[in-house]
Formats: C-alpha cells, sequence, structure tokens
C-alpha cells in the first residue's frame, strides 16, 4: 500500500458535492497531502464563498447540482466525496420522506454513474440508514442499478472516537468500484481502551487558548466579497468570530442561576417562561451548560441559541461563539469564513468534523 503522507505520490483527484464551508474537503487534506480537489459543488453562496476563500475560487461551482450536470462535463476522479441535504429524515423537528431535498442523492448517484470514481463517500446523518432513500441507494449499487459496478458498506461513526472535541454521530458510506480493494473502515482511535483519551471541552478550548470574557456583538465591519453579483461579508478568521449576542436582562438572570453541568431545570421557577413552569419533562439539554470534562455535544446550526440545546459555555454566562464552536467542530485557526453570523453559524453546524473526516481520507488514502 502506499504511504498517505507521501507527498511525491500520484495526486489523488476529489470531486465534492453538497461541499458546504469545505469541512471534509479540509478533513481530507489534513489526512493526506495527496488528496487534490478539482471541483466543488455547493448551492449556499455564503458557503460556497467560504469554500473558495480555503480552496480555490476557481474550484467551485456556486449553484444547484441539476444546474452543473447541465453545464458541465463531469471531471474524471478518484474519490467522490460529499453530504446530500438530510433535512427530510433528520431525527429533529418534522421529518418528512417526500422533502424534495431527499432526492438529491439521485444527482449524487449520477455524478458518480458519469465520473466512474475508484472510491466514493456519502456522509450523513445517523437516521439516514433507516430512511426510504438508503434503501434506494442500496438499490442503485444492486445490478439493475445505475452504479452496478459498485458495491458498499456503511457504519454509524462518532467523532469522538477519532479525535473530535465533539459527540456526533454520523453515517458514512464508503463504496468501491468493483476493480478495487474493499477499505473497510478507520478504526477509531479516541476513548476507553483506545491509545488517546476522548479530547475533551477544556483540551480544544485551551489548545486555542480561547478567552473566557468576550464582549464584542459583531462581526468587523468594512469586509466584504463580491460573489456571484453579492456582497458577501468576510473573510474572516475563526479567531475574529469570538462575538456574543445580546441578552436579555431575564435571559441573563436566568443563565446566571444555571451551576456548571446544569440545564433548564436549575432555574428558579420566578425566571421560568409560562411555558416551562409545568413543563418538567424532556431534554435536559435544553439552556444546559457543556461538560469541561467531556466532548460537546453534536454542534448544530443554532449552537448560538442556548434553547436549542446544550450549548451554554461551561462557566461563563453565555452561549459558545462561534469561534468555540468552530473550534469543537475541528476547523484550524487559519481557516477563513465568509458570511453573515447566521450563515456562518450554520456552514459551522452543517460542517463535517474536520478529525473525523482526516481519518476516513487518511484510512481511504492507503488503497489509492
Amino acid at each position: 500500500m502506499v504511504n498517505p503522507d507521501d507527498s511525491h505520490s500520484r495526486p489523488i483527484r476529489v470531486l465534492d458535492l453538497f461541499a458546504g464551508a469545505g469541512g471534509m474537503s479540509e478533513g481530507f487534506h489534513e489526512g493526506s497531502r495527496r488528496y487534490t480537489t478539482v471541483r466543488a459543488v455547493e448551492m449556499d453562496a455564503a458557503a460556497a464563498a467560504t469554500y473558495a476563500a480555503n480552496h480555490g475560487d476557481h474550484i467551485v461551482f456556486n449553484g444547484p447540482i441539476q444546474e452543473w450536470l447541465d453545464a458541465e462535463d463531469v471531471p474524471p476522479v478518484d474519490v467522490v466525496i460529499g453530504g446530500p441535504p438530510c433535512q427530510g429524515f433528520s431525527t429533529l423537528g418534522k421529518q418528512d420522506e417526500e422533502d424534495l431535498r431527499n432526492s438529491l442523492w439521485e444527482q449524487y448517484a449520477e455524478t458518480v454513474r458519469r465520473a466512474q470514481p475508484k472510491y466514493f463517500v456519502v456522509e450523513n446523518v445517523a437516521a439516514f440508514a433507516k430512511s426510504r432513500q438508503f434503501a434506494d441507494f442500496m438499490h442503485e449499487t444492486s445490478s439493475e442499478g445505475k452504479l452496478f459496478n459498485y458495491s458498499f458498506d456503511w457504519r454509524v461513526l462518532n467523532a469522538a472516537d477519532y479525535g473530535a472535541a465533539q459527540a456526533r454521530k454520523r453515517t458514512v458510506i464508503i463504496c468501491w468500484r468493483d476493480d478495487q480493494q474493499r477499505p473497510e473502515f478507520p478504526k477509531p482511535t479516541h476513548g476507553p481502551g483506545r491509545d488517546n483519551e476522548y479530547v475533551t471541552v477544556e483540551a480544544a478550548f485551551s489548545k486555542h487558548r480561547i478567552p473566557a470574557y468576550v464582549s464584542a456583538i459583531a462581526l468587523p465591519k468594512s469586509r466584504v466579497e463580491v460573489i456571484n453579483g453579492r456582497a458577501v461579508p468576510g473573510p474572516y478568521t475563526p479567531r475574529e468570530l469570538h462575538v456574543t449576542r445580546f441578552y436579555t436582562e431575564k435571559s441573563r438572570q436566568r443563565i446566571k442561576s444555571i451551576p456548571e453541568k446544569g440545564n433548564r431545570f436549575d432555574i428558579p421557577e420566578p425566571l421560568l417562561p409560562p411555558c416551562w413552569i409545568k413543563h418538567k419533562s424532556g431534554s435536559g439539554d435544553v439552556m444546559g451548560r457543556l461538560h469541561w470534562d467531556k466532548p460537546s455535544v453534536t454542534i448544530r446550526t443554532e449552537f448560538f441559541k442556548p434553547e436549542k440545546g446544550r450549548y451554554l459555555h461551561p462557566t461563563e454566562h453565555r452561549a459558545i461563539t462561534h469561534f468555540e464552536a468552530a473550534t469543537l467542530q475541528g476547523f484550524p485557526e487559519h481557516y477563513r469564513f465568509m458570511g453573515t453570523k447566521t450563515e456562518i453559524a450554520r456552514q459551522i453546524g452543517n460542517a463535517v468534523p474536520i478529525p473525523l473526516g482526516a481519518a476516513i481520507g487518511r484510512h481511504l488514502a492507503q488503497f489509492l
């Protein structure tokens, strides 16, 4: 097998679909210097701008994958990576099997059919493995499907097991062309009984020397780039994203009443909103503080809202900042983000944790 860190070996050409801010590409590049992304497709303008700022603006097609398939020839590549949108079968909120976003996996499959890569990797929410779309995907790799010359295997992987400071479970599908070796999956490296302990919130924040105190609310001004005719704020480094939000006095009192490792059940009744006074059951993550001595919970797109989950700082009286969320996702400090605060939060929350992407990329490079 080839040493995945041998920079003198032949480059591994990658096509990144539904690329987002580039978390999976960044992870693969960290896993092996041999990976070179030749094209990325992303519909969201701000996310595409972030991808371009870090991986090259000549690489990114900003638009729907259907338009890209109509407009361009699919380049020959060794690996296709990406995670089609998953909102329709996410375990959060209303599940809708007919959500149009669920059918985008079909364009992913069509791209693979045209590119004929040696391997391709699909990443999605853990619930994907139980969806009808997953069964349809399995059918495409049968003798009757458009990917009849591919085989696949899948696992639900926890990013914390691969060095992320975050417990995030994702379905990962690895497919290989019939003339290639079956790659299996990377073995977990972190956790009880393994070579390394889990990376905790405290370890992640300390590594980047993140100040506990933060007062800024807005991103730096007078910084903008024009992308496809639209002015997109940025770029910003993760450290420049160490910004908080405005809290009312009542919200501050509620947060201050929550002890370390606590949650909404610790808030005194006089401070509770009416809807919570009688609601004594439900998730303990709401208005919860992250634990210093554990990986964080899954970082989602609204991590800046403590009412959405366990997103309060372990000791400070605020939700985690964008910088802290990006750190828990594994983004390096040199990474640059484009967009508004809300757009960047969505990019961070939707990204594949960098250490998980790196583990998959490092493992797969051995077979290329």
